[in-house]
């Protein structure tokens, strides 16, 4: 689980646990970490965490051959993490653009590939005799706005990789799946700009936005799922969200 410190990440790493799955905990900050680790453990669930940069291909690699040291096996990758930073493009930093690439798809890139020989190997084995990725992307990968144009285009990515990987892989029993939230409750608006936090402020104030506990229990549904079924793509936003 990438991203694990916070938000859908954590909620799901203690969805998972709670169903019954060893989860490894992949992130930066091992403060917020050891916090989600520490709840997992508490309701008698097994957390490993190892700290993790999905920009760098070479700590990927070593991070992925920790989590199967440490627990034996890889069944499951939610990749998780990332970061959306909005603004007018004419405006916005180019160091923005780069960050957004780098993380939402060079590292959802890193991952997978780092993974998929554990992921193969999963498949083949009892007790399920599948495995599964799951990759975050947003109904911004479904529908372009302004000021979300690098964010849009890394999202759209994520959807094409995710249907041409699996067509390459579904044979051998790798279920690809792209989870597509609408707005959530979590702290991504807050690593933008002043500027744009300032403008972002009051869009959502009157919805009733999703919790990351939503997200999370969709991503335990479809990778519990029997194993001659795959869901492929899931678009969930709040009752009242219109776009």
């Amino acid at each position: 689980m990438t991203g694990a410190s916070s938000g859908i990440g954590a909620a799901t790493a203690v969805e998972l646990a709670g169903r019954g799955a060893a989860v490894a905990l992949l992130a930066r900050r091992q403060d917020r970490l050891a916090a989600v680790a520490e709840r997992i453990r508490a309701g008698g669930g097994t957390a490993e965490i190892v700290e993790l940069d999905v920009t760098d291909a070479d700590v990927v690699a070593a991070a992925v051959e920790t989590v199967v040291r440490r627990l034996g096996r890889l069944d499951t990758v939610v990749n998780n993490a990332g970061v959306m930073l909005l603004g007018g493009f004419e405006s916005a930093p180019p160091q923005e653009w780069e960050r957004m690439v780098s993380v939402n798809l060079t590292g959802l890139l890193h991952v997978t590939r780092a993974a998929l020989p554990y992921l193969n190997k999963a498949a083949e084995q009892p007790p399920r005799q599948v495995a599964d990725i799951v990759n975050i992307s947003s109904m911004a990968g479904r529908k372009a706005f302004p000021s979300g144009g690098v964010y849009n285009a890394t999202k759209f990515a994520v959807g094409a990789f995710s249907e041409s990987l699996r067509q390459e892989v579904t044979s051998r029993h790798i279920r690809v799946s792209v989870v597509e939230p609408g707005v959530v409750a979590t702290e991504l608006a807050s690593h933008n700009r002043p500027e744009v936090q300032a403008a972002l402020s009051g869009q959502f104030a009157d919805l009733e936005t999703l919790r990351p506990e939503d997200v999370a229990d969709l991503i335990g549904y479809v990778v519990t799922c029997p194993r001659h079924v795959a869901i492929n793509e899931v678009l969930l936003r709040p009752t009242a969200q219109v776009f």
